[in-house]
């Protein structure tokens, strides 16, 4: 099984391509999920119409519980991921971020926090799988 991250947001995303200079890190296309994957996560997890699954080779989960080397790099992801949509997303709008193992899209969520794109801390979050997490700029 394979830890996807996806997100949600109002407004339409271009897919990551082969000369973006996040691609190596953090990108916005398909990796791990289905259409059905993003069909059950917009239905049941967020409240926006456009589902992107995000991020590379494993998703975003922060939590005192993970490998200490997956935690650092799910913080920069974070990080690398709030730049992108910092440069799409309008002041009082947001996006949504939603991490779960592949198939579990329609599970309860443990959790919910709200953050905001200009205040972020990321050695202060607590954001393990199944949290919806809303960033507001």
């Amino acid at each position: 099984m394979s830890l996807a991250s996806y997100i949600g947001c109002n407004v339409e995303i271009p897919f990551s391509d082969d000369h973006d200079e996040y691609n190596d890190f953090m990108y916005i296309g398909d990796c791990f999920s289905s259409v059905y994957n993003k069909q059950n996560v917009k239905e049941y997890q967020f409240t926006t119409p456009f589902v992107y699954e995000v991020s590379s080779h494993w998703g975003i989960e922060i939590s005192e519980y993970m490998n200490p080397k997956t935690c650092a790099e799910s913080k920069k992801k974070l990080i690398a991921l709030c730049e992108i949509m910092d440069n799409y997303l309008e002041k009082g709008d947001y996006f949504e971020l939603y991490s779960c193992w592949v198939g579990e899209e329609k599970d309860k969520r443990v959790g919910e926090i709200t953050l905001r794109i200009d205040n972020l801390n990321v050695d202060l979050i607590e954001m393990p799988e199944k949290t919806l997490v809303r960033i507001e700029k």
